[in-house]
């Protein structure tokens, strides 16, 4: 064994020190235990090396159900269920929706009536007659915490842009040296709600508002963001991306969801790079098929799905809209309070075409109302997993009447396959397996729905496929 002598010992300790030393400099780029590296912080979504929303979230919105009349009671009681009956299942996030600064509970949203709950910096704060908890701070975080404490997540709604009366009073923006209407684009009003103006992406005002935004839901302990009239009618890509910088800034992740849609194609590559969802379409009710651009139907869906097909990856998924489900009262977000006027076939359909195309899943319909029928819908583990970890999704088959998609496992050599019957009557159906892309021979069928094993087939057939119901399977090569 070689011997050292004091110097060559020294000089080593010295020349290891003085490494050690240059690591922990802050100007050198470090990584934590997370995986996370000193500097990232500030980066784009994108670029993050832990991946947020790695699969599609799911969770509840209090839209459809709700409309503008959510408070905290509703929220906290619908969060209790979830916690109870969904969670298990992956079910998570609960998200409050437009409305929550509204002072007057008007479900129609008639912005010349509309009274706002603000802070001294033009940000919309939680109005505490509704939501008792946020007290005098006018805090969102009381409620976080109690949804944290369920174990779940907590989103809030917002419009893109500031507010009007923030714009009228020209409010400071909180830390900076800018005021609202250095911020605004007074000609800019989304054209379906009136609450804001937009921003002027050119003046660093615009940046900083975004900024103080993301600082407070940061300090609300926000979990997830669904910006309003930014995805389509109008496309705002300027603002898509200061919004995520923002987040960025916060020094929080936040989920960022993008809404309307549809978002068009060959935007891909930035809402991509700048959010973790965005809409594909209008917003989606329950009715069967829309020949209007609102509201729009299953059935419609399936055009769009195929569109967006094989673009969805972890923290990156295009998002077929909520699940109009159940029962959509005391205050329907469309229309009259109801019970879902889908049919039960028409449910599994969008269940089944939402899964298989890995969109996020989020509850619309009252939780405290929901029925067996509507609950086991939200509990298939088996179709669940098809959503939150499958591979390879894809449309394989399209006809006038009749849509196959496939996909797989992430592990593994068995399939997924879905049928649709898209026409409006009954059809047999008798598909050989090659037809879909799969080797030909026999399968060992799995009936996700019935949750039973139905035999070895060659084909995937039935004397009778329900209008608008569709089939289910998970197959496995005979043999195997």
């Amino acid at each position: 064994m070689k011997s050292y002598s004091l110097v060559e010992a020294t000089f080593a300790r010295l020349l290891v020190l003085g490494i050690m030393l240059w690591l922990a400099a802050p100007g050198y780029p470090q990584t934590n235990f997370s995986g996370t590296r000193r500097g990232q912080r500030n980066r784009p979504a994108s670029s993050r090396s832990s991946v947020i929303a790695a699969t599609p979230p799911m969770g509840w919105n209090s839209w459809d159900s709700y409309s503008r009349t959510l408070d905290e009671q509703s929220i906290k009681a619908n969060a209790r269920w979830l916690a109870r009956s969904l969670k298990r299942f992956g079910w998570e996030y609960v998200v409050v929706d437009e409305g929550w600064y509204l002072a007057n509970l008007d479900p129609r949203g008639d912005a010349s009536q509309a009274r706002f709950q603000m802070d001294e910096f033009g940000r919309y704060v939680p109005v505490p007659a509704r939501f008792p908890s946020a007290g005098k701070n006018f805090s969102f975080r009381p409620l976080a915490d109690y949804l944290h404490s369920l174990g779940l997540k907590f989103g809030l709604h917002i419009i893109r842009g500031i507010p009007r009366e923030a714009v009228k009073k020209n409010l400071p923006i909180a830390g900076s040296n800018f005021r609202a209407a250095d911020a605004a684009v007074t000609s800019d009003v989304c054209p379906w709600n009136a609450y804001n103006y937009g921003l002027n992406a050119g003046h660093p005002a615009a940046q900083a508002y975004y900024d103080s935004l993301a600082r407070q839901y940061a300090s609300w302990t926000v979990d997830f963001i669904k910006i309003d009239c930014i995805a389509d009618h109008p496309y705002k890509g300027e603002e898509i991306r200061m919004f995520s910088e923002a987040i960025a800034r916060s020094g929080r992740q936040m989920v960022l969801s993008l809404s309307p849609g549809p978002t068009a194609f060959d935007k891909r590559a930035e809402v991509e790079k700048y959010s973790q969802m965005w809409r594909i379409s209008d917003d989606v009710w329950d009715v069967w098929y829309s020949d209007k651009n609102f509201p729009q139907g299953v059935k419609n869906q399936f055009e769009k799905a195929a569109l967006w097909a094989g673009v969805a990856r972890p923290g990156h998924w295009p998002d077929a809209d909520m699940l109009p489900l159940g029962s959509l009262r005391p205050a329907a977000g469309w229309g009259d309070p109801r019970e879902s006027r889908l049919t039960h076939d028409e449910q599994r359909t969008l269940i089944t075409l939402w899964s298989m195309f890995r969109s996020p899943l989020i509850m619309g319909g009252n939780l405290l109302l929901a029925d067996a029928w509507t609950t086991s819908l939200l509990t298939n583990a088996e179709v669940m997993a098809i959503d939150q970890h499958s591979k390879e999704n894809r449309p394989a088959l399209t006809s006038e009447s009749l849509v196959v998609w496939t996909a797989r496992p992430e592990t593994g050599r068995d399939y997924y396959v879905a049928v649709f019957n898209i026409g409006d009557s009954p059809q047999p159906v008798r598909l050989a397996f090659n037809e879909l892309g799969l080797a030909p021979g026999a399968y060992r069928l799995r009936d996700l729905w019935a949750l039973r094993n139905v035999g070895s087939a060659r084909t995937i057939e039935t004397g009778s496929l329900p209008a608008h119901g569709c089939l289910l399977y998970r197959v496995s090569p005979e043999g195997k």
